[in-house]
């Protein structure tokens, strides 16, 4: 039975995990070029001059393509090697044993998915919700935020679209809208914030 070595990335286009097999002869005779089967936006390639391996790896994690170079021993022989995105630091792509590769692999494509969800879903205007809170911190600077209780100590809470401020005395609480231009239009027209104060704590 023919020996192989498989190689394993995830797209940075669809972010499925590709796994795919090539045999030790096909590695060392020719270029080879492996695509994404879901989307066909990304490909891994590997080409040799019969001493050193030279691979082009599309990364999930910056969205770019690396250029990495290894010994033909480290390629084909042994449980395989890992390459690591220069712009993260963490690992990429692997190569070698096709059990240790899909694992790996499919460990990978659940960080970047992870990754992904979490940039998608921190604002819902990720620049809208830099100039609120850019203004709320000159507000503050200004003295212009207080409660209606008297206490200028509150607390902020960040949230997808919007931001609480939280009188730390009587527990009085605002609510700033933090999602459109609008907005930001009527947070920037008052010169002060006050929050609604809590009468004995209710």
């Amino acid at each position: 039975m023919e020996e192989t070595r498989s190689f394993g990335y995830v797209c940075p286009k669809c972010g499925k995990a590709v796994v795919a097999r090539r045999s030790k002869f096909a590695l060392s005779a020719a270029a080879v070029r492996m695509e994404c089967p879901k989307c066909g936006e990304s490909a891994l390639e590997v080409q040799t001059d019969g001493v050193r391996f030279r691979l082009w790896v599309p990364c999930g994690l910056c969205g770019g393509v690396h250029q990495a170079e290894c010994s033909a021993q480290e390629l084909l022989e042994g449980r395989g090697i890992a390459l690591a995105c220069p712009e993260t630091k963490q690992l990429c792509c692997y190569a070698g044993e096709e059990s240790q590769v899909m694992a790996r692999t499919e460990e990978l494509a659940i960080r970047v998915d992870k990754e992904r969800s979490e940039q998608r879903e921190a604002f819902t205007d990720n620049v809208i919700m830099y100039e609120v809170l850019s203004e709320l911190k000159d507000m503050a600077g200004r003295g212009s935020v207080r409660c209606a209780c008297g206490s200028k100590d509150y607390g902020i809470r960040i949230h997808r679209d919007a931001v609480d401020l939280t009188c730390r005395a009587c527990g009085g609480k605002l609510r700033l809208p933090a999602a459109t231009d609008e907005d930001l239009d009527q947070l920037c027209c008052r010169m002060t914030l006050e929050i609604p104060g809590r009468k004995d704590g209710v």
